[in-house]
């Protein structure tokens, strides 16, 4: 009797480690999702120098952008 009691109880322990263990790997992901939906909402990045479409990298092995967000800014002109 005793070791049928020790089974249910080992067996409970179980399960209610496996729920635990999936509460916390689904806390983990939720997390991770919400930073990164927090990252891409706050996060700025700013323009940086790259070869644009026709300037002629091509030929060096550099690529481009395919279509440029940012304006190149010309010399001389205030920023």
């Amino acid at each position: 009797m005793n070791d049928a009691v020790f089974q249910a109880q080992q067996r409970k322990r179980s399960v209610a480690g496996l729920w635990l263990l999936t509460a916390l790997v689904v806390a983990v992901i939720l997390a991770a999702n919400a930073h990164l939906v927090y990252v891409a909402t706050t996060s700025q990045p700013a323009c940086i120098a790259h070869i644009r479409q026709g300037e002629g990298g091509a030929e060096r092995g550099a690529f481009s952008a395919a279509q440029s967000s940012c304006s190149p800014v010309k010399q001389g002109a205030p920023s």
